[in-house]
C-alpha cells in the first residue's frame, strides 16, 4: 500500500531530527585548504583586474562543489562580484550530501543552497535556517532544453520500447531511479511526471548516487531510469542513452520547477546582515551573467569540473524570494 505524503513528511522529520542530534559531534571539515572557488578549482585565475590594495574582505564559507550547482559560486567569484561587495567566498572542502546542512548549523560553513522540500524537512526537524535570496529556476519553455533543470534517460539496449515515462507502466516489477539524495529535486520532479502518466509511485525504487555515477549505472544496466542535471547531459547522450523526459513535463510553472534558495542560519543573518546582503546582491549579478553568457559560463564550469559540460542550470535574476513558487514542493511532502 502506498505511503501517504503525510507519513513521508513525518518520517523525513524524524530523520532530520536524528541528523540534528549528532551535530554536536561536528561535520566533516573537508580535506582542502580554504580557497576561493577560482583558486580552488581553476588555473585560469580571476576574470577581473586585481587592485593592489583593498579594505579587508568579510569571509564567507561554503563547501566545495564539483557538480551542477557549482556555476553561480564559481562565476560570481571569478568575475569579482563578491569582492565588489566586500565579501570573500571560500570553499572549505568536499563533503557528502547528508553532511552539508549540519556543516552550516555547526558553523563549519555559512551558506548553502537548497530546494524547498529539503529545506522544509530540516526546518521541521529543528534547524534554524532562513532563505535569503533566489538561486535556480526553470527556464521559460521557449529557451533551449539544455537549460532545463533535469533530463531523464533509459538504456535503449535494456528498454528498446521505452520512449517516454508513459511507457514505464508496461514494465513489470519495480524500477530503479537514480537520485543524488532523497527529498530533493530528483524525486519530487520525477514524481510529478510519473503521476501525469499514471505510473504508480510505489513502482519506483530510489537509488542514491552522484550524477556521474548515475551515468555509469545506466550504461551498465544497473539502474532503469537515470535522472541527471546540466552540466552532465552531454555525457549521457554521448554514451548512447535515450532521453525520455525533462522537467517541462512536470506541468509546473517555469520558475517553480527548478527553484532553489540560498540559506543561512538565523543567528548568522542576525550577526552579519551586511555580509548576507552583499552575498545576495553578488549572486544575483553572477546569475544574470550566466543566463546572458551561457557559453562562457559553460567553459569556466567545464574547466573547474574537469568533464565535458553541455550547459549550466538557468538562474533567477531577482533577489526576492517568492513563497508561491515553493508551494508545489511543500504539498508533495
Amino acid at each position: 500500500m502506498p505511503i501517504s505524503r503525510k507519513a513521508n513528511l513525518t518520517a523525513a522529520v524524524v530523520i532530520a531530527a536524528a541528523v540534528l542530534a549528532v551535530i554536536a559531534f561536528g561535520a566533516f571539515r573537508g580535506r582542502t585548504r580554504l580557497a576561493t572557488p577560482t583558486a580552488a578549482l581553476t588555473s585560469s585565475g580571476p576574470a577581473y583586474a586585481q587592485e593592489g590594495s583593498q579594505a579587508p574582505l568579510r569571509q564567507l564559507k561554503t563547501f566545495t562543489r564539483r557538480d551542477c550547482s557549482l556555476a553561480p559560486w564559481l562565476i560570481t567569484d571569478k568575475l569579482g562580484y563578491f569582492r565588489d561587495e566586500g565579501v570573500e567566498l571560500v570553499f572549505t572542502g568536499e563533503i557528502q550530501p547528508a553532511q552539508q546542512v549540519p556543516s552550516v548549523l555547526n558553523g563549519t560553513n555559512d551558506v548553502i543552497s537548497l530546494h524547498p522540500n529539503a529545506a522544509a524537512v530540516v526546518i521541521n526537524g529543528g534547524a534554524r535556517i532562513r532563505g535569503v535570496s533566489r538561486a535556480g529556476r526553470e527556464p521559460a519553455p521557449d529557451l533551449s532544453p539544455e537549460f532545463r533543470h533535469m533530463w531523464w534517460f533509459v538504456n535503449p539496449e535494456k528498454y528498446p520500447g521505452v520512449h517516454s515515462f508513459a511507457d514505464l507502466k508496461d514494465i513489470p516489477g519495480q524500477l530503479k531511479f537514480t537520485t543524488i539524495t532523497t527529498t530533493s529535486c530528483s524525486d519530487f520532479l520525477a514524481n510529478q511526471i510519473l503521476l501525469r502518466y499514471g505510473v504508480p509511485l510505489d513502482k519506483i525504487e530510489w537509488v542514491t548516487m552522484p550524477d556521474v555515477q548515475a551515468i555509469q549505472a545506466l550504461a551498465q544496466g544497473l539502474s532503469d531510469v537515470g535522472g541527471v542535471h546540466p552540466p552532465f547531459y552531454k555525457g549521457v547522450v554521448d554514451a548512447g542513452q535515450r532521453k525520455v523526459s525533462d522537467t517541462i513535463e512536470t506541468g509546473l510553472p517555469p520558475e517553480s520547477a527548478g527553484v532553489t534558495h540560498y540559506y543561512f542560519t538565523e543567528d548568522f543573518i542576525r550577526d552579519n546582515p551586511e555580509t548576507v546582503r552583499g552575498f545576495a546582491r553578488a549572486m544575483a549579478r553572477g546569475q544574470r551573467f550566466i543566463n546572458a553568457n551561457p557559453e562562457q559560463a559553460r567553459l569556466w564550469t567545464q574547466e573547474a569540473i574537469g568533464v565535458p559540460v553541455s550547459a549550466n542550470h538557468y538562474f533567477a535574476e531577482e533577489l526576492e524570494v517568492d513563497g508561491a513558487q515553493t508551494i508545489p514542493w511543500l504539498e508533495d511532502l
